[in-house]
């Protein structure tokens, strides 16, 4: 089965099994999901939740988070991975919206600001503005590989493979149900792929026995 024919099933099971995606960060606008997509690096999405709450109700706009000072943002965020990089680049990013008067849908912008890569722009502009995109995280990274849809040794190259794969008008929901799947049925580790309702067929056998090696 070719590259084509595995997308057009796959996508298949995944609008059958999630119909709706909705964002699983906790937000209330567009700045408040750009600083939780921020947070949510090498952090699961529950311990954002976990954590915003206490961090919004101090700052949620632009204005309030730049007059925070560091210490006070890094204590709110304490239980967060990379926490001190996070609390300079949430003040400094507040900083620059100010500055900016604000956010607003733009790719050159919103990659502009402190601790906001490519990915977590895409997040934003997806989700938030209903501009289509494909954020790939590790997550989906790795089952790109290992359903057979990209050999792409980066993130970059396998949003392009994706990209070209599945139709525009379905990125931003496609992001979200493949990590929706994996989280669900899919793991890193301890996956026995010959069993999974995706990989069992999308999977070449190479990487089945690289897999099942360890």
């Amino acid at each position: 089965m070719n590259r084509a024919d595995k997308a057009l099933k796959i996508g298949e099971m995944l609008d059958e099994l999630y119909p709706t995606t909705p964002v699983p960060l906790n937000h209330s606008s567009a700045y408040t999901l750009l600083v939780a997509v921020m947070l949510s690096a090498q952090t699961t999405d529950k311990k954002v939740n976990e954590v915003t709450p206490a961090l919004f109700a101090k700052a949620s706009t632009p204005e309030q988070m730049s007059k925070l000072d560091v210490d006070t943002i890094q204590a709110l965020i304490r239980e967060i991975g990379l926490a001190p990089t996070k609390a300079k680049n949430l003040r400094k990013m507040g900083q620059q919206l100010v500055e900016g008067h604000g956010m607003r849908a733009d790719w050159d912008y919103l990659e502009s600001l402190a601790g906001v890569g490519h990915k977590t722009a895409s997040v934003v502009m997806a989700q938030w503005y209903g501009i289509p995109a494909f954020p790939v995280d590790t997550h989906i990274h790795r089952l790109a590989a290992r359903w057979g849809l990209s050999k792409a040794k980066n993130v970059e190259q396998t949003e392009r493979d994706l990209k070209i794969l599945w139709p525009e008008d379905t990125w931003n929901k496609r992001h979200l149900q493949i990590i929706f799947f994996g989280r669900e049925f899919c793991p890193a580790r301890n996956h026995n792929l010959s069993q999974c309702q995706i990989c069992s067929w999308a999977a070449t056998q190479k990487r089945i026995r690289e897999e099942m090696r360890g």
